[in-house]
């Protein structure tokens, strides 16, 4: 098999076993089993939102019926238990028997050519809809009977009450009348978008125009369980409705949102098919059709985006790719031959060093500096020992003699811009005490690696936690960066070179594909929002190299103050470039930061773009900008 690492799963493995082998629970866990609306998951309308290559097909794959009943067949195999697990987690299950029969449906872009129809909105909206309930019936039913363990004959469905009149409508309550009925109504309706000229209204099959509304009348399924007769709820998730046309998918939505409306309805999409306003998290920005957000209709956005929990999310995230990891090396049959499964150990984090000429010229360097800034040698001396004394209670194991220089050099200018005002004595060696007292701390020894990865190129990003983080919680991008250096390592295997790839390597390797992601983007406005981030990176990395390290760690955002960033006009075209690199991974924002007494808006560089230029992955350093400073660097001054 080629490296898995570099496709979908959902694309290169065919059957239900193999997909299983390699699918990780934690999406079903980390989004869904602890989300604060999860016992109205299934009774109102979900939207799924995620940027691309963030689990919403694979989610919604692992989550049918078929793959549920295929999980709980076996339950002696140890994957299958934690999927179950999941799944009850989850509440597809209760007691270990299912509780829901979900089913997924793509909404490929045929679903769109209704819209182009000559019919007016509310007719295209129907003749769309019913295809979509046709097509979902139809899938429940092969989910149903996909394991071979009923028949139709084993499958009725219950009705909804005061609904008995409509049953006629929708083929009855048997699994055969059911999939008749969805099956003319499918047949008639792709015969309408698919011809090559539109019938007149008057002419429409009857069967396209005739009442048909299997999600208003069907609340439950009867279906046989180990012998026992057992209900479930239906779910229908529609995968990709982002392909939709705007104006479509917000008619979908509000026909969905009936609250009478007893299936289970999700709609999956990416989320560059939001509005610039709702993507940016602006006050009173999301469409509700007036509905309430969280009573009647919930979402679920597939990456953190509440203040003060990213970090957590990142911790979580983690432990996601980990376990994707552990799922696919084995399927690399050079690895797998020798044994390499174990991805922490081919991609170590073990400290990167210098030469011993580098080690002269960096301490020959901060000698000279040390004299310009006029430190004498005795504060040298202190500094020296506030830096010993730090590294020796730190728990990082990255404190070689290289990084304590670099922390020194820092101290010491950080020393020479506290006493810039202090006046020199005419009777004793000029000396004084800062105001502020200086300290030896993480965000140092973390700034002090960064200037030796630009001066002296020490790698900096390496290590499974760094290629983690450097992901931003997106699956595919992990797979991306993983993939690139599973692929070198399969290289070693068969050269029959020592596997563990070393942390300067790793880091040629991560920023080379960090590059050609960047280079790959083709979404609306991606010239701009190239421009826009390189622009932001510059800036971010000439004050992370300033000699003091203001910043501690570094910057890798800027912040506009929030009174500014909420009067940016929704319409703006800035509104349209923030939405995409938002929604493809460019950016994150995160509102009403708290910093100095005011709140922030706050736009961070992801890792893919720290990566090109050689940022921090840590949070909260951030240059302080004006809105027009977006429009610059975007380009749209003079637009």
């Amino acid at each position: 098999m080629a490296n898995p690492f570099l496709r979908r799963a959902t694309e290169y493995v065919r059957d239900d076993a193999s997909f299983l082998s390699i699918v990780s629970p934690s999406p079903l866990t980390t989004f869904l089993a602890k989300n604060k609306h999860k016992d109205d998951m299934f009774e109102v309308p979900v939207r799924i939102i995620g940027s691309p290559g963030s689990g919403k097909t694979m989610l919604a794959t692992l989550a049918e019926f078929r793959m549920v009943e295929a999980i709980l067949k076996d339950r002696t195999n140890a994957t299958n238990r934690t999927l179950a697990a999941a799944l009850a987690e989850a509440g597809f299950l209760q007691n270990a028997i299912p509780h829901i029969a979900a089913v997924r449906v793509p909404m490929e872009s045929e679903y769109r050519e209704f819209w182009e129809l000559p019919y007016e909105n509310a007719v295209k909206t129907k003749l769309a809809f019913w295809l979509v309930q046709a097509r979902a019936m139809l899938g429940l039913i092969r989910n149903l009977t996909a394991n071979r363990t009923r028949d139709l004959d084993g499958i009725t469905f219950v009705p909804r009450a005061s609904y008995e009149a409509h049953l006629e409508q929708i083929g009855g309550l048997t699994a055969q009348g059911v999939r008749d009925r969805a099956l003319a109504v499918q047949r008639a309706i792709y015969s309408i978008g698919a011809g090559l000229r539109p019938p007149k209204l008057s002419d429409l099959p009857e069967d396209a125009t005739a009442p048909y509304a299997p999600f208003d009348a069907i609340q439950r399924i009867r279906i046989e369980w180990d012998g026992e007769p057992i209900e479930v709820t239906p779910l229908v998730m529609l995968d990709d409705v982002h392909a939709l046309h705007h104006d479509q998918l917000e008619d979908m939505f509000e026909t969905l949102s009936h609250r009478e409306m007893k299936f289970g309805r999700w709609m999956m999409m990416r989320l560059d098919a939001l509005s610039p306003g709702a993507v940016l998290r602006s006050p009173g920005a999301q469409p509700s059709h007036g509905r309430s957000q969280g009573r009647d209709f919930v979402d679920i956005r597939m990456q953190v985006v509440e203040d003060g929990k990213k970090d957590a999310a990142r911790r979580q995230f983690r432990t996601m790719a980990k376990d994707m990891a552990k799922r696919y090396l084995p399927l690399v049959e050079a690895l797998r031959n020798r044994g390499a499964t174990d991805i922490e150990r081919l991609l170590p984090s073990e400290p990167p060093t210098v030469t011993p000429a580098q080690l002269r010229s960096l301490t020959e360097k901060i000698a000279r500096e040390q004299a310009k800034r006029g430190v004498a040698a005795s504060r040298r001396e202190e500094i020296d020992a506030i830096v010993a004394d730090y590294l020796k209670r730190s728990r990082s194991y990255d404190h070689g003699p290289e990084v304590a220089l670099a922390m020194v050099r820092i101290l010491i200018h950080r020393y020479a811009v506290r006493i810039a005002r202090s006046a020199p004595s005419l009777f004793e060696d000029f000396d004084p005490e800062p105001k502020t007292p200086l300290k030896a701390d993480a965000d140092v020894a973390h700034g002090a690696r960064l200037h030796l990865y630009h001066e002296l190129g020490r790698p900096f990003h390496f290590g499974i936690d760094d290629i983690c983080d450097a992901s931003n919680e997106n699956a595919e991008i992990f797979l991306q960066f993983a993939g690139a250096l599973v692929a070198n390592i399969e290289t070693r295997a068969i050269r029959n070179e020592d596997l563990p790839l070393p942390a300067k390597t790793q880091q040629k390797v991560l920023s080379d594909k960090a590059r050609a992601i960047m280079d790959g983007w083709a979404f609306p406005h991606a010239s701009r929002v190239r421009a826009m981030v390189d622009h932001i990176a510059k800036d971010c990395l000439a004050e992370s190299l300033l000699p003091n390290a203001p910043l501690g760690a570094g910057a890798n955002a800027i912040g506009i103050l929030e009174d500014e960033m909420q009067a940016l006009s929704l319409d703006d075209e800035l509104g349209a470039v923030l939405k995409h690199a938002i929604a493809n991974g460019a950016i994150t924002i995160e509102r009403d930061y708290g910093q100095g007494g005011k709140l922030w808006t706050l736009i961070e560089l992801t890792g893919t773009v720290s990566l090109v230029h050689g940022l921090t992955y840590n949070r909260g350093g951030f240059l302080e900008r004006r809105v027009g400073y977006l429009r610059d660097a975007a380009g749209l001054a003079d637009a």
